[in-house]
């Protein structure tokens, strides 16, 4: 794996929002790995350690929220930034948020365009004008 092209593992039960935020982040030149619910999802962030995970917050087995305090407790896992993809309208407190490794909550239906700029910043990686502009 190289740092030249980020990994980033995107997290959802829901087929269509994987479907549609993979492709946009593979169109942008990034690696993707897709996991469909939060115990698939903690396998495949210790397996491949990607530089970004972007997860829901309501999946089966594990809710986003269990799965980012797990990641912050394992010692391969506990800097990788992630995004928690959430219904509108639902918060989280900073309370909750302090014992995770989530740097941003995006309220779902989200911008495929705020996701890739949130993914450019997080992986410090210059932007796919072409692939933004699509978004």
């Amino acid at each position: 794996m190289t740092r030249q092209q980020p990994t980033i593992l995107v997290i959802d039960d829901e087929s269509h929002i994987l479907h549609v935020v993979s492709l946009k982040l593979v169109n942008a030149g990034y690696r993707v790995i897709t996991a469909e619910d939060g115990e698939e999802g903690l396998r495949a962030a210790l397996q491949y350690l990607p530089n970004m995970i972007i997860t829901d917050f309501q999946m089966p087995y594990r809710t986003g929220l269990e799965l980012c305090r797990e990641l912050k407790t394992r010692e391969q896992t506990r800097s990788i930034p992630c995004v928690l993809l959430t219904a509108r309208g639902f918060s989280l407190s900073p309370e909750l948020l302090a014992d995770t490794n989530i740097t941003a909550v995006m309220s779902k239906p989200f911008s495929l365009r705020e996701i890739l700029t949130r993914v450019r910043q997080l992986t410090q990686t210059p932007p796919d004008q072409e692939a933004v502009d699509a978004a």
